[in-house]
């Protein structure tokens, strides 16, 4: 069994004790065969589940077999035996897509005063565990107040003051009453980050915050489409993760135009927008000289990075091992990938928002280099990786990897040497699944063949 998470200073005891006994219930349950159906053990032994990920249902059922399972894992008694929290939002908010386009917004709010920045500061959060995410994470209690996407500016006092939190540049004081306790579950999901239970709100208010005065300034340029917005903030320095926040209220575009856009889809909306935007620039600049590997491990997820001397294509494979939440009753490991060649994707990527999450963190890289390349990053993720917690993981990891220093080869027969010793699937099936390292193959100039 894994260690249970230790006891943050800051939180009541009573609340965390209900956070560690959860996680030590996920720890001692029996193997998820025992308790899906055969056709849901059909679905993952086909590798289907790797492609859908709970959000396409290509199994046919109405509930994912698997999220239902995590959903009975993670049931909690409710964090406060009060209809009102009093707490420190990192700051954070959630905008949800059930429903749409009536959706449910509001606050994130811990039941206690503290510094909590690192609760909704996912570019901070690679140097911690699952365990340790999740535990935090589950503190979080979700407000939930249901709105037309369409009422940015009409929707009444908790949607201004929602808005205001997201815009907020400093862990802010919430107070909020709901009209029941709040009750459920820890919400885990391969898009977002995980938050704790929920529940309707009555009232809300705000005290000693601070707007962030790039974010506001976009906010009151209702003349200024998103798309400009969010590569301008991005210009500045915000972190992705605050500006999906923003773009999720609605606070970004044309005044009449302006939407909630549920959290899941903003963060790929914005990953998406600003690395088509930094793919643009890079197209513009001289190949990198070297064929190169970078590396990153978290999470029982291993990530390699290949960068070709070649003009600018990206594709992303994962392979997804036995045991992992996405096969977690197959015999073998399964891979999937999502590609796109010079002129980019017409259609969203099979693999979904880890593809774009990626994406932009290899054209990030290359334009700070002002360099091109084509680049192919493989993803094994092993059973050590035992529940989703946001594409945040694929893109922090990415980035860290193009941190390190890579190892150069001069040739790609070096390179699948190399990447032979450290990845454990073998080369040739992942030669066969991919698109660009085919591609690369059939392309090789004179030089590469020296010394073959």
């Amino acid at each position: 069994m894994s260690p249970v998470p230790q006891v943050s200073p800051h939180h009541p005891s009573a609340s965390y004790a209900r956070a560690t006994i959860a996680w030590a219930l996920i720890q001692s349950q029996p193997r998820l065969e025992s308790v899906f159906d055969a056709a849901a053990q059909d679905s993952s032994a086909s590798g289907q589940c790797v492609q859908c990920r709970g959000s396409k249902l290509l199994c046919g059922k109405t509930r994912c077999p698997i999220m239902v399972k995590w959903d009975f894992l993670m049931k909690t008694q409710p964090l406060i035996d009060s209809f009102n929290i009093d707490g420190s939002s990192p700051p954070g908010v959630f905008v949800g897509r059930f429903g749409y386009p009536k959706v449910y917004v509001g606050p994130l709010v811990p039941p206690f005063h503290a510094d909590t920045a690192i609760l909704d500061m996912p570019e901070q959060w690679l140097s911690r565990s699952i365990e340790d995410i999740v535990s935090f994470r589950s503190q979080l209690v979700r407000g939930m107040h249901r709105v037309h996407v369409m009422d940015v500016e009409n929707g009444g006092r908790i949607v201004d003051l929602t808005r205001e939190l997201a815009l907020s540049t400093m862990v802010t004081d919430v107070e909020v009453e709901f009209t029941k306790r709040p009750f459920g579950r820890i919400v885990l999901d391969d898009e977002t980050q995980p938050f704790g239970p929920s529940a309707p709100i009555k009232t809300m208010d705000l005290s000693s915050y601070k707007v962030d005065a790039k974010l506001d300034k976009a906010y009151s340029d209702t003349d200024l489409k998103a798309v400009p917005a969010v590569l301008g903030l991005y210009r500045e320095g915000i972190p992705v993760s605050k500006i999906q926040r923003a773009f999720s209220v609605g606070a970004f575009g044309l005044e009449d135009n302006r939407k909630f856009v549920p959290t899941r889809w903003s963060i790929t909306a914005v990953d998406d927008t600003i690395g088509k935007n930094l793919r643009e620039k890079v197209k513009r600049f001289p190949l990198i000289n070297e064929y190169r590997v970078y590396e990153s491990i978290g999470y029982d997820d291993r990530f390699l990075v290949v960068m070709m001397p070649h003009s600018w294509m990206y594709e992303l494979i994962e392979a997804w091992y036995p045991g992992t939440i996405w096969n977690p009753t197959g015999q073998q490991t399964w891979l999937i990938n999502s590609h796109e060649y010079y002129g980019g994707r017409t259609t969203y990527a099979d693999i979904g928002g880890c593809y774009y999450a990626a994406r932009l963190a290899v054209a990030e890289k290359l334009e700070s280099e002002r360099r091109q390349a084509a680049t192919v990053i493989l993803r094994e993720t092993h059973p050590g990786y035992i529940m989703p917690i946001g594409v945040w993981n694929v893109r922090e990891n990415v980035r860290r990897a193009l941190r390190a220093e890579p190892t150069n080869c001069s040739r790609l027969n070096e390179v699948f040497g190399h990447l032979s010793t450290r990845l454990d699937i073998p080369m040739s099936r992942y030669i066969k699944r991919s698109e660009i390292l085919r591609y690369a193959l059939h392309q090789r100039t004179v030089d590469d063949f020296i010394g073959c």
